[in-house]
């Protein structure tokens, strides 16, 4: 749209009331609608309603409102089950219902895919889903402050810094709520000095607990500003007696102004070092800071699509590019010839070639560095791989690795998002360059949330 042709629209103002039909949903969950040619923002909003909203925000490319009331409720709208859902940052879809999430979900990849690739026909399967989306999660990262005298634990509000108490979440596994709510308590007791973040004073700043679905053993890890923890004998003492389901307790040092959870340090309190965890046959090892799967359950059957979509006959050469802890590595490694994973983290590098040990697999080998510095090396040493498999953050791929894969005419790509927009900007990125995209396979990792996981196969026809 044209500068002379949005100055002929009538601009809203904050405060205004208006009427919006809802059509779509954001990625952070919100309701989308058009008001006057314009794009319309509102939280807790449902495709196929209307509202009314007033105008909490006003943006040149679109505005903000919050919802007053309905003139049209949405059938698939439902109570949430949170006594705090409104006000906690950590869910955003509790108010649809699961066959609604599941359908919302495959669109956010559809319309990503629409609006940044010239593609007609997107071949999206259906949402792989859960028999019961609750108590799925198995590790929480919860801050804590303290509040009028009392040590609050939490997640923040949506866009603000103000803590709500979350001790009790409905999709963090039951042991998880417990022990964070132990370790609250006993910190408290012992008057241990609580991190504020403005002043940059005080102890300790995150609870991080994470459990072994396999097992039931859980890993507790106090991430504070100094070196060192108040009270530690008596505070490992007390977990240990108020909490047996903990093996582990580890004490990550964070010295920074910064919005990371974990700092780079670990130090072993009491317990052992690693938490082990089984994903089908597989055991693994994890360290604090080694990325895991946070649905454990939905894990085997993202890595059973990834192995269907690699489509491995036993010669082939598989690339992990973004390996961790070796999951996806040494899921697809018994129909593999050989498997080579790449990580920038060194723990997880150290955690996955002790899980490929511990499994007796011995076609897997890890590397610790950047996949799209160290392909090109690979390939001037003759390294063909048949098949790529990338897992990155948020942000999507590396342009660098983007320009290697293209280099190289990988065969196959199979590409594991948790974000449509930067793997739709991805894949087109690839079709450019001579790919064709197969199959985009949406997963629901993250029920109640607005997240989406998917597994998508890109391939050439040029090899």
């Amino acid at each position: 749209m044209g500068k002379t042709e949005y100055q002929h629209k009538v601009r809203l103002k904050k405060g205004q009331v208006i009427e919006v039909p809802i059509r779509r949903i954001g990625i952070n969950g919100e309701g989308i609608g058009y008001h006057q040619q314009q794009v319309v923002f509102i939280d807790g909003a449902i495709p196929g309603e209307i509202v009314s909203a007033r105008v909490t925000q006003v943006k040149p490319s679109f505005v903000r409102a919050k919802l007053i009331k309905w003139k049209k409720k949405s059938a698939y709208r439902v109570e949430p089950r949170c006594p705090v859902y409104h006000q906690c940052g950590g869910c955003q879809l509790q108010h649809i219902d699961r066959r609604m999430q599941r359908r919302l979900k495959r669109e956010l990849l559809e319309e990503a895919f629409v609006k940044y690739t010239r593609l007609s026909t997107i071949p999206i399967e259906p949402t792989i889903t859960m028999d019961d989306p609750w108590f799925y999660r198995n590790k929480a990262q919860l801050p804590v402050s303290m509040i009028a005298g009392k040590v609050v634990m939490g997640m923040y509000s949506a866009s603000s810094r103000r803590l709500v108490d979350v001790s009790d979440c409905l999709v963090q596994h039951p042991l998880i709520n417990k022990t964070l709510q132990t370790a609250r308590d006993i910190s408290e007791k012992l008057g241990i000095s609580i991190y504020d973040e403005k002043k940059h004073e005080g102890v300790l700043r995150h609870l991080v607990a994470r459990i072994s679905f396999a097992t039931g053993e859980i890993q507790l890890v106090l991430v504070t500003r100094t070196k060192t923890f108040p009270q530690e004998q008596a505070f490992v003492a007390e977990m240990c007696k108020q909490a047996p389901q903990v093996k582990s307790i580890i004490l990550n040092h964070n010295p920074n102004r910064t919005s990371l959870v974990l700092g780079e340090k670990n130090r072993l309190l009491w317990g052992k070092e690693k938490l082990e965890e089984r994903i089908g046959d597989l055991v693994f090892l994890l360290s604090p800071r080694a990325f895991f799967q946070l649905n454990p359950l939905q894990t085997e059957k993202l890595y059973d699509e990834v192995a269907k979509v690699a489509h491995l006959t036993g010669t082939e050469t598989v690339v992990d590019a973004y390996c961790g802890v070796g999951t996806i590595g040494l899921w697809l490694a018994a129909k593999a010839k050989r498997v080579i994973g790449v990580e920038v983290i060194p723990d997880a590098v150290a955690d996955a070639k002790e899980n490929a040990k511990r499994n007796g697999i011995e076609n897997a080998e890890f590397y610790t560095g950047q996949a799209e510095a160290l392909l090109p090396v690979w390939a001037g040493e003759g390294l063909r791989p048949d098949v790529v498999v990338v897992d990155p953050p948020r942000t999507g791929l590396h342009d660098a690795l983007i320009d290697t894969l293209l280099n190289l005419k990988v065969p196959r790509i199979v590409y594991v998002s948790c974000n449509p927009a930067t793997l739709a900007k991805d894949c087109d990125r690839l079709l450019r360059g001579g790919y064709s995209l197969k199959k985009v396979v949406p997963l629901d990792m993250f029920p109640q949330t607005a997240h989406v996981e998917s597994v998508t196969l890109m391939t050439r026809e040029d090899q």
